[in-house]
């Protein structure tokens, strides 16, 4: 027998727009175009309705590592970003051992095989020295065509991402093998020219890895590859919308330039999202996390951050003013169609999951719902 639902009353976001005192049908978790006269209905009057966030880059949180922790821990961390608001995570890792990120990635795919995991995302080793972050650099490599393959493979078929300085030997004929494989092959961590950047997209990259952030400034003689990717229409730029990692005229030339249908809110978390201060693990690096800040020890290198999306929505709709409709397009539409899952999540449309998130008028996370159960249920009234 079916179950039902109707949630009414809220602004609802939808792909055509906002719609008032709209109604969200939900059946067998999933959602549907109607329900029967006396299905029960929950009043979100006064609240927004949006889809669940879905989040392409994202290596922990709730004290726990996609990179180096136990499948429980996994698991805390995917739990963790669910509550505020991610119904739909890849787990990212960062550079390691070849050996390491092969082993990972097969315990991984399990997570994905059973639903908890979207996919996974290689960030490294094959990235420039010049440009590590929160990488180790003795762990870095060109990126060889026969190893960047060995890691799709330890994917068993849910590898969605390998970010990836094409500059360096064997960048290009890895992006293509990449392509071929339908990888996401995303320029980051890289020294690349402007030139060299657009023989990537060329050659069939599609994602810039938190733009501006570990690559060179944009210049006004040499523009490097800040301006190729923001010019490309086939590019998709991922922004780290925390108040730290991007200046607000930096997150507003990046919206201006490449327009809410190229631009993926992501949270790059590492284990203290959702969390909280205190010393951790980057792969092998130590970690110091003050007032929700993450620096290496050793360098003070931002690593990664303890964002959570409900954050980042909030600061997108309120401190960048952006449209509404723009930040639900950039934190669920866009990454849930580069991740090639858009049929099932990222819009609010009958047939898909019933993955939703509710928020009041000052855009504080009240409800998520993720296949039709609550995970955090709207206390209201």
């Amino acid at each position: 027998m079916a179950v039902s639902t109707v949630l009414a009353g809220a602004r609802v976001v939808l792909p055509t727009g906002i719609v008032e005192n709209g109604r969200v049908i939900v059946e067998n978790g999933k959602i549907a175009g109607s329900a029967p006269a006396d299905t029960p209905a929950l009043d979100l009057s006064g609240h927004w309705l949006v889809p669940g966030f879905v989040d392409m880059h994202n290596h922990g949180g709730g004290g726990a590592s996609f990179t180096s922790g136990t499948v429980d821990d996994v698991l805390t961390g995917i739990h963790t970003h669910r509550l505020h608001g991610t119904t739909t995570v890849v787990a990212s890792f960062v550079t390691g051992e070849m050996d390491f990120l092969v082993q990972r990635a097969g315990l991984l795919s399990e997570l994905a095989e059973q639903g908890d995991l979207a996919g996974l995302h290689f960030e490294g080793p094959f990235i420039s020295p010049c440009r590590k972050g929160a990488h180790d650099e003795t762990l870095l490599r060109d990126p060889d065509p026969a190893e960047v393959r060995k890691l799709i493979d330890a994917g068993r078929g849910h590898a969605r991402m390998v970010t990836l300085a094409t500059e360096l030997p064997g960048g290009i004929d890895s992006v293509r093998l990449l392509a071929e494989h339908g990888v996401i092959a995303a320029i980051g961590h890289t020294d690349a020219s402007y030139e060299q950047t657009q023989a990537a997209i060329d050659a069939g990259a599609t994602v810039a890895t938190h733009l501006y952030n570990a690559m060179p400034a944009l210049g006004h003689r040499a523009p490097g590859p800040i301006a190729a990717l923001l010019e490309d229409e086939r590019i998709t730029v991922e922004l780290i919308n925390d108040g730290t990692h991007l200046h607000p005229a930096a997150l507003e030339l990046a919206f201006h330039h490449a327009g809410p249908h190229r631009v993926a809110f992501i949270t790059d978390a590492m284990d203290a999202a959702g969390f909280g201060d205190g010393n951790y693990m980057l792969g092998p690096l130590a970690v110091e996390v003050k007032d929700s800040v993450a620096r290496l020890v050793e360098g003070g290198s931002i690593a990664g951050s303890t964002l959570t999306l409900d954050r980042a929505f909030k600061r997108a709709a309120t401190i960048d003013k952006l449209p509404v409709e723009s930040v639900v397009q950039a934190i669920s539409a866009n990454p849930a169609k580069l991740l090639g899952v858009y049929d099932k999540v990222g819009s609010l449309e009958p047939g898909k999951d019933a993955d939703l998130v509710v928020l009041d008028a000052d855009f504080e996370l009240k409800g998520v719902m993720r296949k039709g159960a609550w995970i955090v249920e709207p206390e209201l009234g």
